[in-house]
């Protein structure tokens, strides 16, 4: 799926001479369905591990290795001030010192000095090498010159050894070349605070109230905030997604611990999306052990069920004291009148924006990958958006948002 950030986007891919190069076509390919326009550049140690053919076949573009054999004029200068970004992985530890020494001895090297936008370096080496004291004080040096690093992980190398050194996997690669695409976003040097996904009330050890919130939407929004260069952190009851890379991630459990968690975490923030679905009721009292069926003939269970505490009223008193957040977005997942409940949410709250969705929707709400959303304005203004996947949604969110934000400073 094309991701707005980086269609488009001129990335050069540096690929070393590490077992881990496999992983880089990977990564290629995600970057190129992405929307990005990648050219790899494969040093002479990498192609002993991968071919040329095999990153021309995921990327549909020309694959380079020896500086000689460019058919263009200084064309490492071409591929490193044409490009958006540069990215070294796997990078080697020979390839980090040579890079620290300013050595000019293969086209990677000279691309890496040519390269005027920013570069990304992604370590991966066996045994002790990354931890010896010669590649960290490499490595300081490069990130004293603002190159990023991401990684090594922590794992079982080719050698069997076990510590730092693998190569991160490509998923949370592209996330992190998404926070370097996206730093200078419109909501750059801005925190956003977004929730996310169900809430869980226990009524025993083994049960609990809640709902279908999948969380599916609070994470595209987060995500969508991260590729607009903001600080996020997310508030996300129990979901199985992964997470954005470069979220503050805040895992909550119930209604009570998603309040004081939004409440911290809004303090001096300048916009909260509040996307989750927050059980407004709670048992009174949770069984300490599981709750038994006695017998066939019982009647039932009677449940007794306490108000839990209106998250947007408290950050509406939190934003007429201290005038934090600045922004407030809320969602209403609505059954019926829609339209009528949900501008009764925006005045009641305060709220700047309210998203309104028909959560029983085949198509829309919970549990899907699109949404069919409403747009309400404090000045009672109504756009009705037409069915759209979520991360479309969260972007179009995200871009209203920055405008708000935007309007305030004028």
């Amino acid at each position: 799926m094309t991701i707005k950030l980086l269609e488009d986007k001129q990335i050069v891919l540096g690929v070393t001479g590490s077992i881990a190069s496999y992983k880089a076509v990977d990564l290629a390919s995600r970057l190129t369905q992405a929307g990005a326009a990648v050219e790899v550049i494969l040093t002479e140690a990498a192609g002993q591990f991968v071919s040329p053919v095999t990153f021309r076949s995921v990327t549909g573009r020309p694959v380079h290795g020896d500086m000689w054999d460019l058919d263009e004029h200084i064309g490492h200068v071409r591929l490193g001030e044409a490009a958006d970004l540069l990215v070294i992985a796997p990078a080697t530890a020979h390839t980090i010192a040579k890079m620290a020494h300013g050595l000019a001895d293969n086209l990677l090297m000279v691309t890496v000095l040519a390269a005027r936008r920013p570069v990304l370096v992604a370590p991966a080496m066996d045994g002790g090498m990354y931890e010896h004291q010669a590649t960290q004080a490499n490595i300081a040096l490069l990130k004293s010159r603002d190159v990023t690093f991401v990684g090594p992980a922590v794992g079982r190398m080719a050698s069997g050894l076990v510590g730092p050194g693998r190569l991160l996997e490509p998923p949370e690669l592209v996330g992190h070349i998404r926070l370097v695409l996206g730093r200078d976003g419109s909501l750059a040097g801005r925190k956003v605070v977004v929730t996310a996904g169900p809430t869980r009330e226990p009524l025993d050890p083994v049960r609990f109230l809640s709902n279908r919130s999948s969380g599916r939407q609070g994470l595209a929004l987060a995500q969508a905030a991260l590729d607009a260069g903001a600080s996020v952190t997310l508030i996300a009851g129990p979901i199985e997604a992964e997470v954005p890379v470069g979220v503050e991630l805040v895992p909550v459990t119930t209604a009570v611990e998603m309040h004081d968690a939004v409440i911290s975490a809004t303090t001096g923030s300048d916009a909260l999306l509040m996307s989750a679905a927050v059980s407004d009721f709670r048992p009174t009292s949770a069984a300490e052990h599981k709750i038994k069926k006695k017998s066939d003939a019982d009647e039932g269970l009677t449940i007794h069920l306490d108000r839990n505490p209106d998250i947007l009223e408290a950050v509406n008193k939190l934003k007429s004291r201290t005038g934090f957040p600045k922004i407030t977005i809320g969602f209403a997942a609505e059954t019926q009148n829609a339209l009528e409940h949900g501008r009764g949410k925006l005045q009641r709250k305060g709220l700047d924006l309210i998203v309104i969705n028909d959560v029983s929707a085949a198509d829309a709400g919970f549990a899907v990958e699109t949404n069919r959303v409403t747009i309400l304005g404090a000045a009672d203004q109504v756009d009705n958006w037409p069915l759209l996947d979520k991360s479309t949604v969260a972007e179009r969110l995200i871009g209203l948002a920055a405008q708000l934000l935007a309007d305030q400073r004028d």
